[in-house]
């Protein structure tokens, strides 16, 4: 559940990035390609943070945490690459 949770998260800030880049898009031309790099940056650390939680605190090991990590970190990348591919960003 708590996988699911922050997959759900990753979704979730990945539209607040968009949105965040939509809205600065008047101002800085690059605005949407910008959020999709600060989104794929930020979420990185969130992922790896939980990562290192779950070898430090819950006592899980590196190559069991690994399998959860990227599927955590590379689910809203996806998504990211999607809205770079349909919106032409790059």
């Amino acid at each position: 559940m708590r996988t699911l949770l922050f997959i759900l998260g990753g979704f979730v800030l990945l539209a607040v990035c968009l949105g965040l880049g939509k809205s600065m898009a008047g101002s800085f031309g690059d605005g949407m390609r910008v959020a999709v790099i600060a989104f794929a940056a930020l979420w990185f650390v969130i992922a790896a943070v939980n990562m290192w939680m779950g070898i430090a605190k819950a006592g899980y090991s590196f190559g069991e945490e690994l399998p959860i990590f990227l599927l955590i970190y590379l689910l809203p990348l996806a998504g990211a690459a999607f809205v770079v591919l349909k919106w032409k960003l790059f």
